[in-house]
């Protein structure tokens, strides 16, 4: 039986672009010889090529997704996405996949752009009664005005660039004296931003997939940081406890459990995603939806598939099978 052709891709050209390679070679490593032929679509510093496990690489075609290799052409049957970040998690590589009709797994072109989009997926989901933070919103051509920030959201306030991960362009400011200097941080990350009320509580982060049709839900993780704030250091560098399940009631897991799967299906996503809490005063309130989560080692989505007895070879054939329209 000839086995598929797998492309993982990974890399990009945002911040995020390192975690991504490392996201990128560990469903390498996690993929079955046996029954796929999986390679590395990098994209790094502005060019693409294709690697294999030995490292070889080869160029990649772009415009029909395909290389050489021993003087044969071959064409990717399946595209894993791991880019965080663009042009991966934004949709942008997705719609020209989706144009060029290659089977992939996670979302489409439009829900990732729209998850991607802190603020247009924080206001369309506020429409369905989704709680998030009171927020500002800031372009990189609008003057700076500080008092009226101070007005709108408080202090502290999380100051985020609006199309980014990994907590790249994030910032907490406790003086109205800090926000300028934080503002301008942050448009090295995006050219958007939003200012948010800084909330006071639990955070937990809530991984959910679909398979034939089915929203499941992933043993919740509670995210206690060494830092101010679940930032870099404490996502990758060891600067945080994460607690796998959660040691969380009963009512409340329920309610992160029910609205994670109610938000999957509003923005009608697809694949695997993380969907991040805080618990203020007993309510949740939405901080941002991963539509391509982390997947090294260090990552919180790995983590919850061992709490649930789900190896990371069985999640991905199952992915990629999805993908393909057959069943595992």
């Amino acid at each position: 039986m000839k086995k598929s052709v797998i492309g993982i891709l990974c890399g990009g050209f945002s911040s995020e672009k390192e975690i991504s390679f490392k996201s990128g070679l560990n469903v390498l490593n996690n993929l079955s010889e046996k029954l796929w032929a999986s390679y590395l679509i990098k994209f790094n510093n502005n060019k693409w090529y294709v690697e294999d496990k030995e490292e070889k690489k080869y160029t990649f075609f772009i415009n029909d997704f395909s290389f050489n290799k021993n003087d044969l052409k071959i064409k990717f049957d399946v595209i894993f996405n791991a880019i965080h970040g663009p042009p991966g998690e934004n949709g942008q590589i997705i719609s020209f996949i989706e144009l060029i009709n290659i089977p992939y797994t996670g979302s489409n072109s439009y829900s990732s752009a729209l998850t991607y989009n802190k603020r247009d997926c924080l206001s369309i989901l506020k429409n369905y009664g989704i709680n998030s933070s009171k927020n500002y919103y800031l372009d990189q051509d609008q003057k700076i005005n500080e008092d009226e920030i101070v007005k709108s959201v408080g202090l502290p306030c999380f100051v985020k660039a609006n199309r980014s991960g990994s907590s790249f362009g994030i910032y907490k400011v406790y003086k109205k004296t800090e926000l300028a200097i934080s503002i301008k941080k942050a448009f090295k990350e995006d050219s958007q931003l939003i200012i948010e009320k800084a909330l006071k509580g639990r955070e937990f982060s809530v991984g959910v997939y679909r398979l034939n049709n089915e929203i499941k839900v992933l043993p919740i993780t509670e995210i206690i940081s060494e830092n101010d704030f679940f930032d870099y250091s404490a996502k990758y560098e060891g600067k945080s406890e994460e607690i796998t399940p959660a040691k969380l009631d009963y009512k409340n897991i329920k309610r992160l459990k029910e609205l994670s799967i109610r938000i999957f299906k509003i923005l009608n996503l697809r694949g695997f995603t993380r969907s991040e809490f805080i618990i203020e005063n007993n309510i949740p309130y939405l901080l941002d939806i991963n539509t391509v989560p982390g997947l090294t080692k260090e990552s919180i989505l790995p983590k919850q598939l061992l709490a649930a007895n789900i190896s990371l070879e069985s999640f991905f054939n199952d992915l990629l099978n999805e993908a393909l329209n057959k069943k595992p």
